[in-house]
């Protein structure tokens, strides 16, 4: 194995990209479905004359959080599955270079990741207990801040665990099983499965990230709405 052989070196770019692609779908699945609470909160819940929301109309924002939670990941799932078997089957070097890419860069965003999340959390707390200023133009700067910030460290950061462990122990059978193929029935049935395996997980790659979007001129959630919306995502 040499490092400039160029499926592995191919390996450590998409290994590399599917990682960055990660954060970019976790993050926009979190700010969906914030989004979305927001929405339904503005829409039916009234504070006035008292100092707590109802506990059923509570109910419904978790539910919209939680909703909008499982469809990101389940997508996310299939698509670190899919293209994963996908690598697995292309070429055995392009696969090792893409599990060391998925390790290195994985941690390395993930410590990145939870640092600048709680950076951002941590001005917001200075800014309003320290320096005294909630309210101020300072303080709104820290807020949106503190909005990237909880998903970076509570989401995209911790995710990235699970993820390096699941492609590299699932990935290294699927590579053995794609190796004892091609000895078996010709690298065209592993190369054919790659490309099969490779246009589901560009599928959920969609779906995940442009199929999460917000677009606009959309209604807003209400109590009747708020399943049908995000199974309509």
């Amino acid at each position: 194995l040499s490092l400039l052989h160029p499926p592995f070196l191919l390996g450590l770019i998409t290994g590399g990209a599917v990682i960055y692609w990660f954060t970019g779908a976790a993050t926009q699945a979190v700010s969906t479905g914030a989004y979305r609470a927001v929405e339904f909160i503005k829409a039916n819940i009234r504070l006035e004359g008292t100092t707590k929301a109802s506990v059923s109309d509570s109910k419904k924002v978790v539910e919209i959080c939680t909703q909008y939670a499982q469809k990101g990941m389940f997508n996310i799932f299939l698509t670190v599955f899919f293209s994963t078997l996908a690598f697995a089957f292309l070429e055995p070097y392009f696969f090792i270079g893409y599990l060391i890419s998925i390790a290195l860069f994985g941690l390395y965003q993930a410590v990145f990741m939870a640092n600048a999340g709680g950076a951002w959390d941590n001005a917001k707390k200075i800014v309003e207990t320290e320096l005294k200023e909630k309210g101020s133009a300072l303080h709104a700067a820290t807020v949106v801040g503190d909005t990237v910030g909880d998903p970076f460290k509570d989401t995209s950061s911790v995710a990235m665990n699970p993820v390096i462990k699941f492609t590299t122990l699932f990935g290294l059978l699927a590579v053995e099983l794609a190796v004892s193929l091609t000895a078996t029935s010709g690298a065209a049935l592993s190369r054919t499965l790659s490309l099969v395996f490779f246009v589901l997980s560009m599928v959920f790659v969609w779906r995940s990230f442009y199929g999460m979007r917000i677009k606009g001129g959309e209604p807003a959630v209400t109590h009747g709405a708020v399943g049908a919306v995000a199974r309509s995502k």
